[in-house]
C-alpha cells in the first residue's frame, strides 16, 4: 500500500496549468491529462496502466475526467491520481464535477458500512 504525505499534494497542487499547456503534452515521453481539473502527468505510469498504455494516450492532452469516473476506478487509482498530480486548472477554465466527487465519496464511505 502506497502512502503519501499529504504536504506534498497541497505544494503540488499550488501550480495553475491552462488547458493550451496540457495539450502540449501528449506525446509517450511526456503525457499529461486532466482529471476533476487537476492536471496530472501519467508519463511514468504509462507502462503500468492495467487497461494499457494505449487508452491513456487517447486522454493525454485533455480532459479524461469522463472516462475515469465512467471506469469505476479504485480508491487506489484514486491515490495514484494525487501522486501523478503536477497542479490544477485556471478557476476561469475548471468545469463542474460536483457529480464525480459526490459518487466518489460513495467509494469511499458506503453508507451500508456506516449505518
Amino acid at each position: 500500500m502506497h502512502h503519501f504525505p499529504e504536504r506534498v499534494f497541497q505544494d503540488m497542487s499550488c501550480r495553475e496549468i491552462p488547458r493550451c499547456e496540457v495539450a502540449q503534452h501528449c506525446t509517450p515521453d511526456d503525457a499529461w491529462m486532466i482529471i476533476r481539473n487537476d492536471v496530472i502527468d501519467v508519463t511514468n505510469f504509462l507502462d503500468e496502466h492495467p487497461g494499457g498504455m494505449e487508452i491513456l494516450l487517447e486522454y493525454t492532452g485533455g480532459d479524461a475526467t469522463d472516462v475515469f469516473e465512467s471506469v469505476g476506478h479504485s480508491i487506489a487509482a484514486r491515490i495514484l491520481v494525487e501522486k501523478y498530480k503536477i497542479g490544477v486548472l485556471p478557476e476561469h477554465e475548471q468545469t463542474q464535477v460536483t457529480r464525480h466527487i459526490s459518487e466518489s465519496k460513495k467509494l469511499l464511505c458506503p453508507m451500508h458500512i456506516i449505518a
